[in-house]
This record gives structure tokens, C-alpha cells and sequence, in this order.
């Protein structure tokens, strides 16, 4: 099975483009499921197609859904929601405060991800494709495995020992409940999703994530840092897609200058972005929409090339030997040295970009060694041991 997410910042026409994608490669006789995780679903309308939280078989061999995150929130952590929500109203009263303060940033989302992991598991397609939510929740998202999964499961035992020992006697000068060992349990297969799903998003033989801009400086700027942050954590970026570029026939008289910003616009993509595939797709003269029209398209988009295909890769993270020093060799594209800050902690490291953070265990062989210089040049952070 392949999984092929596509993002970008928001109205650059992912949605379309994942739709034409799952189209095409229904018509060469796949079974493709195309999914929208999206909170603002537009799949359906680019379909023309009424979808719901469940797959529908659309056309042949093609079946989409629109996934319904507060209902996959409520499956994936209900228990351990209600215990909360109980424990806040015993001393505060039902309000609908307690009810906001149980609602975390992006974990509705996240738990949309989760759709993706329990579909793979039952095997039934060949090709999932994801129309995800915008850039910047996109990225909220695939750190999110690492980052809370990682918080929970230091605490947690901590918490489940300590609440053994003096829950009871909290519970009773509190007056609050005392939460069952079912909702430890529940937390801990929370944790077990987020880390199989987390491995499953790594696994570059099976997902990979292509960006979705338009020949704009602004939109660029996005889809640059989103490539950067994605190869942050591990995330493997196959290919570009460049949309709505306007046809050179249409862009006499008043709108002569927009040709000469677009030239430069996609240059700019060429060079930024050498050796990882780009794909153009023209501003068309109507709506894309409707299967028929989204096929056509896609056939423009990829030509002979096959969509399902890993189309680029890109080793993130390396040991290299230079001399008697040990180099730990990061890609990060479109960054600069100022922006970046590194600590150390045994074999932790954390490199720390603008407000994205992100942590790696350092292979054994550079465990007891201090980093002696780091050095950034041409998008390559380059750390001496």
C-alpha cells in the first residue's frame, strides 16, 4: 500500500489536486481510497459528490470519505475526557468552561490521523491519498505524535504509582474521584496508537508527502518552510506541485507584469527545489470539479509519470567520518544559523528552529561526546563531535 499526503497553505488547490490524483489512479485499475482530514471538508464539492464519515465508492475502483474528527476524538480518549471532565465539575460545578478547557489544540485533528493507521491496517486499498488541513495544522499534526506521545509516556507510570499509593487518601480530602486503572489504560493505548502511527508516517516505503503551492512569492515562502520543518522530523517530501500557473496567451496588456512575477516565481521553485520533482498544473478556464474534468487534469499533471511511485528521497539525518571527528549531518533547507539552537543532554539532542522544536537520539557512538562546532551552510547543518 502507498499513502500520499498532500498539503499546502490554505486555497492553492490541494484538495483538487489530491482528487485528480486519486482519480487517475483509479482509472489505471487501483483500488484508491482519497480521504479528507481537512476540518473545512471541500472534497465532496471537487467530487461532486455528497461524502460522509465512511468510504463511498464513488466511480469504479474509487472511494473517498470526509473524516468526522470530533467523532474519531470521542472513540479515540471518551473515558479518559469523562474522567476529566467529572473531576473538573466536582469542585467547579458543570459550566461550559470545563467543557472548553477539555479541548486540546490540534488533538481533534490528530485523531484524524489515526484513521489513516487503521485503515492501512485492514489492507483494503492499494493507494490512500490525504487531503490534509493547511500548512500550518498539517505540521501541528505530524509532530504531534512525537511531542505528546513522548510527554505521556514519562508521566504516566509516575502518576499511575503515585496514585496507587495516595489517591485514595487525595481523593478523600479533595473530594475528588479517583480515576480507575481502566483510564491508565486507556491513556497507554492512546500512546501505543500515536507511536505506531508516528512509525507508519516515517516508514519512506510506504508515505510520502508532496507540497501544493502556486507560483507566488508569499505561498512560496510557506511551501519552503513547510519543506524545511517536515525534513525537521523526519518526513519525506517527494514532490512539488506548482498550480494555477498562468497560460502565457492570457497575460497580454494589464496583466503583462504578473507573466514577468511568475517567470521569476518559477525559477525561484526550480532552483529552491533541484532534484526533488516539480509538477505544473495551468489556471484552466473552468471550475476543477466533477471526476471527468479532476481525470483530464491529472493526466496534464503527472504525464507518463506514475503517480503511486516514491518519486524522490532524501536521506534526513546522517553520521559521517571526517578525519578522527564524528559529524551528525542534518538536512534544513531555507533556514539560517541564526535562527537555530542547540542543547544537549547525554544523547539527547534538541534543535530548537524559530518556535518548532525538535529532539534526537544521537547514535551510540556520539552518546558520550560534546558537540565541538556546528556549521550551516548551502541548507546542510553540519555538528562536530
Amino acid at each position: 500500500m502507498r499513502i500520499i499526503l498532500y498539503t499546502g497553505k490554505g486555497g492553492v488547490g490541494k484538495t483538487c489536486v489530491a482528487a485528480a490524483t486519486a482519480c487517475q489512479l483509479a482509472a489505471s485499475g487501483k483500488k484508491v481510497l482519497v480521504m479528507s482530514t481537512d476540518q473545512a471538508h471541500s472534497l465532496g464539492d471537487a467530487l461532486d459528490y455528497r461524502l460522509g464519515p465512511n468510504p463511498i465508492e464513488v466511480t469504479q475502483g474509487l472511494y473517498a470519505m470526509e473524516v468526522d474528527a470530533i467523532t474519531e476524538c470521542e472513540r479515540a480518549w471518551g473515558s479518559v475526557k469523562d474522567y476529566l471532565h467529572q473531576m473538573m465539575i466536582s469542585k467547579s460545578g458543570d459550566s461550559l468552561e470545563a467543557e472548553e478547557l477539555l479541548v486540546f489544540p490540534g488533538f481533534e485533528e490528530l485523531t484524524s490521523l489515526f484513521m489513516i493507521k487503521d485503515l492501512y491496517d485492514e489492507n483494503i486499498y492499494d493507494v490512500i491519498i490525504v487531503d490534509c488541513a493547511p500548512t500550518g495544522e498539517t505540521l501541528s499534526l505530524l509532530k504531534f505524535p512525537e511531542m505528546f506521545g513522548g510527554w505521556i509516556s514519562q508521566i504516566l507510570p509516575m502518576k499511575r504509582k503515585a496514585m496507587k499509593i495516595a489517591g485514595p487518601a487525595v481523593s478523600k480530602l479533595m473530594k475528588i474521584p479517583m480515576p480507575k486503572d481502566t483510564i491508565f489504560d486507556e491513556i497507554e493505548v492512546l500512546i501505543d496508537k500515536m507511536n505506531a502511527l508516528r512509525e507508519l508516517l516515517w516508514d519512506k516505503d510506504i508515505v510520502s508527502i508532496r507540497i501544493v503551492t502556486t507560483p507566488e512569492k508569499i505561498v512560496m515562502k510557506e511551501a519552503k518552510r513547510n519543506f524545511s520543518y517536515l525534513h525537521l522530523f523526519n518526513y519525506n517530501v517527494d514532490a512539488i506541485i506548482v498550480n494555477r500557473i498562468y497560460p502565457k496567451e492570457s497575460m497580454s496588456g494589464y496583466f503583462h507584469q504578473w507573466m514577468k512575477n511568475q517567470e521569476e516565481a518559477l525559477e525561484d521553485i526550480k532552483e529552491s527545489f533541484a532534484g526533488v520533482p516539480i509538477f505544473y498544473l495551468e489556471l484552466l478556464k473552468h471550475e476543477l470539479r466533477t471526476i471527468d474534468r479532476l481525470s483530464k487534469v491529472a493526466i496534464d499533471l503527472y504525464g507518463e509519470c506514475k503517480p503511486e511511485a516514491i518519486l524522490y528521497r532524501e536521506t534526513i539525518f546522517r553520521t559521517v567520518k571526517e578525519g578522527d571527528k564524528e559529524i551528525f549531518v542534518i538536512s534544513l533547507p531555507f533556514f539560517e544559523l541564526k535562527d537555530m539552537e542547540l542543547l544537549q543532554k547525554g544523547d539527547e539532542l534538541t534543535l530548537i528552529i524559530k518556535n518548532e522544536r525538535r529532539r534526537f537520539i544521537l547514535p551510540g557512538k556520539l552518546k558520550d561526546r560534546e558537540i565541538q562546532s556546528a556549521k550551516y551552510e548551502e541548507g546542510v547543518l553540519k555538528l562536530s563531535f
